[in-house]
């Protein structure tokens, strides 16, 4: 069985729904979004495009749109809906009122 690195990220209140906020985790940066309906996801915060802030974007419960070009990513598995590009995406979870990201597994 492998090992899975998760890491407690923050308070869940801090993402009100609707909006995302960018983490600094493991040094890399983590865009989690909370949607309209309460549901989770978390991808890179950075834009492969032009180095746009994803969690700065606009949010609906299927996509982020970047804020400098307009590139959609699909919260689902992070692929580029309108160009060539995609991001990682990452498990998250709520737990005791804290975020919990899952990086991959343990190498």
């Amino acid at each position: 069985m492998t090992e899975v690195i998760s890491r407690q990220i923050g308070r869940a209140a801090a993402i009100p729904a609707g909006e995302g906020r960018a983490f600094a985790v493991d040094g890399q940066q983590i865009a989690v979004f909370r949607g309209r309906g309460g549901a989770l996801r978390a991808m890179e915060a950075v834009c492969p495009h032009a180095g746009g802030p994803l969690a700065d974007g606009q949010l609906d419960d299927a996509k982020i749109v970047c804020p400098l070009h307009n590139h959609m990513f699909s919260l689902s598995d992070g692929s580029c809906l309108n160009g060539d590009f995609a991001v990682r995406t990452y498990p998250i979870r709520e737990e005791n009122g804290q975020l919990i990201v899952s990086l991959g597994p343990a190498s």
